[in-house]
C-alpha cells in the first residue's frame, strides 16, 4: 500500500513541477510592459495551489494515451481560469477574502483594479492557449473543446455558480438548490478538465467518454463538500485561507444543510460514484481513482 501512495505522490508532484514550469514559461514576462499588470498575473497564478485540475487533465490524458505535450497547454489552460476566478472570487464586492493559498490575495498585494484586470488577461491567456496549440488530433474535436471550456466558465457554469452563491448569503436553500449551484461554480470547471485530457487523446468510445464526464460530475461535487467540511475544521494556517469564512459569511454549505457527519458521509458516497463511473476501463484509469481518493481525503 506504501509503494502505490508513494508512486503516486511521486506521479502528482511530477505533474505539478511540470504544471508550474509550463505556466511560468507561458505567463508574460513581468519586466514586459505593462509590468504591473504582469506581475500581478503571475502573483495569482505561480507559486500555490494544489493543481487538483491539470493533475486531472494528466490523469484522464493517460486513459486516451494523450501525448503530454498537448495535455500540459490544456493543463495551463485550466488552471489559468482557476487563478482567475480565484482573483475575482477574492475582491471586495465578491467574497472580499485577504488570504488565498498562504499569502494575501492579489487584490491586497496589488490593488483591486488591477486585481480586476488580471483576472480578465488570465481568462483571455486561457483561451489564447487553446487557440494557439494544437491539443486533438482532429481541429473538430479542439472546437468542441473551446465550446466545452466557454460553456463550463460562462453563466451555465462557473460564473453562474457564483452569482447564485452571492445571491444565496443569508438565505435558506434547499439540498438540491446547493448541489445545482455548486455543479456550476466548482463542478462545470473539474468536469471539463476530465473531458480535456480524454480529447486530447483518442480511441474512447461515447459511453466512455460518459463514464468520464460523470466521474467529473461526482469529483466536482465531492470536491466542494470537502471545501465545506475543511471550512469548518480546517485552520487558516493549514488551508492557506480564511477558515470558517462561509459560515460567518453566512453562506449555504454542505456541513450547514447536512451537518458535519453528513457531510462526511456524502463525501464517501460520491467518492464511491467516482470509482463506479471508471469501472468502465477495467483498471485502466488508476491515476483518476487515485485522485478522487486524494480530493476527498485532503487536509487542505
Amino acid at each position: 500500500m506504501k509503494i502505490v501512495e508513494s508512486d503516486f505522490q511521486a506521479w502528482m508532484g511530477g505533474i505539478q513541477a511540470r504544471t508550474e514550469a509550463a505556466l511560468a514559461r507561458l505567463l508574460p514576462p513581468p519586466h514586459m510592459a505593462p509590468a504591473r499588470l504582469h506581475e500581478a498575473m503571475r502573483y495569482a497564478t505561480l507559486e500555490g495551489g494544489k493543481r487538483v485540475r491539470p493533475l486531472l487533465v494528466f490523469a484522464a490524458g493517460e486513459v486516451a494515451a494523450a501525448p503530454p505535450e498537448r495535455l500540459e497547454f490544456a493543463a495551463c489552460a485550466v488552471e489559468l481560469i482557476h487563478a482567475y476566478s480565484l482573483v475575482h472570487d477574492d475582491l471586495p464586492c465578491m467574497d472580499d477574502d485577504v488570504l488565498r493559498r498562504g499569502k494575501p490575495t492579489c487584490h491586497v498585494e496589488f490593488d483591486e483594479a488591477t486585481a480586476l484586470l488580471a483576472g480578465d488577461a488570465l481568462q483571455s491567456l486561457a483561451f489564447q492557449l487553446l487557440a494557439e496549440y494544437r491539443l486533438a488530433e482532429d481541429p473538430r474535436i479542439q472546437l468542441k473543446m473551446i465550446d466545452l471550456f466557454a460553456r463550463a466558465c460562462g453563466s451555465r457554469g462557473m460564473a453562474g455558480g457564483q452569482a447564485i452563491d452571492l445571491d444565496a448569503v443569508g438565505k435558506s436553500i434547499s439540498l438540491p438548490e446547493l448541489e445545482h449551484m455548486h455543479i456550476l461554480k466548482t463542478g462545470a470547471l473539474i468536469r471539463a478538465s476530465v473531458l480535456f485530457g480524454a480529447h486530447c487523446g483518442s480511441g474512447l468510445t461515447e459511453p466512455q467518454l460518459e463514464s468520464l464526464d460523470r466521474y467529473g460530475k461526482y469529483v466536482g461535487l465531492a470536491f466542494q463538500v470537502v471545501d465545506d467540511i475543511l471550512d469548518e475544521e480546517g485552520s487558516s494556517v493549514t488551508l492557506g485561507k480564511t477558515a470558517g469564512k462561509d459560515k460567518q459569511g453566512g453562506k449555504p454549505t454542505y456541513t450547514s444543510l447536512m451537518g458535519l457527519a453528513g457531510a462526511k458521509q456524502f463525501a464517501s458516497e460520491l467518492l464511491a460514484d467516482a470509482n463506479a463511473a471508471l469501472a468502465i476501463f477495467e483498471g485502466r484509469a488508476t491515476r483518476l481513482a487515485q485522485l478522487a481518493d486524494f480530493i476527498v481525503h485532503r487536509d487542505r
